[in-house]
């Protein structure tokens, strides 16, 4: 009789079986060697700067001392998420996180979907590419040139907006100061950056839509409009669905960067969010573990969301990411 393994099920699995597989494996991996040379370099990045820092989160649960390190510093348990939770600013900072982040689904997540959709439209290659060039520029700079340009377009002084309200005789307004302000130029900014970047994924996926879709259409007369809502937005709503779901794991990320460039004692009440606090209270006040327990509640969130998306979209006989 053969030699034989048993396994939980009590089922008989031959070892040459077994042997065969890992042998059949090796080879498809010698075959496809390139191909996993390629995302090496992708799977380095994510095991050092994703992985490997996650040990670091156990200082969310101590009194962390730099000159003792973790292995001397002292164990406080969750002391740090209640003084979170109990911080009068941790409400007021949750909820200018949640706003912003609804106006990037509400607001900014459409936009590159309508644009690519116009894009589609657009017959002519020479304009098509050159409208695509130019909507992809802004990507490319980063969050500090695009809030200088902003300051200066709406700064008080010279600005030409201010200088174009005043010829028209309305008076100036304080657009970096004002708190009111503070929302509606951040997602400018990021419709500005970002939109047409974000049509990149959409406009791949409306090119594999087969043409004899649309050729039907045309005959049963069909309007370009009729067209785009009943072929296109059907063709790439998987798409569409799992970015969504993505985006949705962002919930607290909004990104350091751009908010804190745009943050001054002013607007603080309405843009402080948490990556900024996480950097004043890690950084500038050395609260390295309570800065690393408002780190660690946000990840939680973000996955917490992204499981309760997917499950959602499950339910509406979607894909879904897993």
């Amino acid at each position: 009789m053969a030699n034989t393994v048993v396994t939980e099920a009590n089922t008989k699995i031959p070892v040459d079986y077994k042997k065969k597989r890992r042998q059949e494996l090796w080879r498809r991996t010698k075959k496809n060697k390139m191909l996993y040379l390629m995302i090496l370099p992708g799977i380095i990045y994510f095991l050092i700067y994703k992985y490997l820092p996650m040990y670091g989160l156990i200082i969310s649960f101590m009194d962390y001392k730099p000159y003792l390190g973790i292995s001397g510093s002292e164990w406080v348990g969750f002391e740090h998420f209640r003084r979170l939770f109990a911080s009068p600013e941790f409400w007021s900072i949750f909820r200018n996180t949640l706003v912003l982040f609804a106006l990037q689904i509400f607001v900014f997540f459409p936009i590159p979907i309508v644009i690519s959709l116009m894009l589609n439209e657009v017959r002519h290659s020479f304009y098509k590419r050159g409208i695509q060039t130019l909507i992809y520029i802004p990507h490319f700079m980063s969050w500090v040139v695009i809030v200088s340009i902003s300051f200066v377009m709406f700064t008080l002084d010279d600005g030409i907006i201010n200088s174009m309200l005043e010829v028209f005789g309305f008076e100036k307004i304080n657009f970096l100061m004002s708190s009111d302000w503070f929302r509606p130029m951040y997602i400018l900014q990021v419709i500005w950056r970002e939109a047409g970047w974000g049509t990149i994924i959409f406009l791949a996926a409306i090119t594999a839509v087969d043409p004899q879709l649309y050729e039907a259409a045309k005959i049963d007369g069909a309007t370009r409009l009729r067209q785009m809502w009943h072929i296109t937005l059907p063709a790439i709503r998987s798409v569409i669905i799992v970015l969504l779901i993505l985006k949705i794991g962002d919930v607290l990320e909004l990104g350091f960067e751009h908010v804190y460039l745009l943050l001054n004692s002013s607007n603080r009440e309405v843009a402080e969010i948490f990556d900024t606090y996480v950097y004043v209270a890690g950084i500038q006040q050395g609260q390295f573990s309570y800065s690393t327990a408002v780190g660690f509640f946000k990840g939680a969130v973000g996955l917490v969301m992204v499981i309760f998306a997917n499950k959602l979209a499950k339910v509406f006989d979607e894909e879904g990411i897993y």
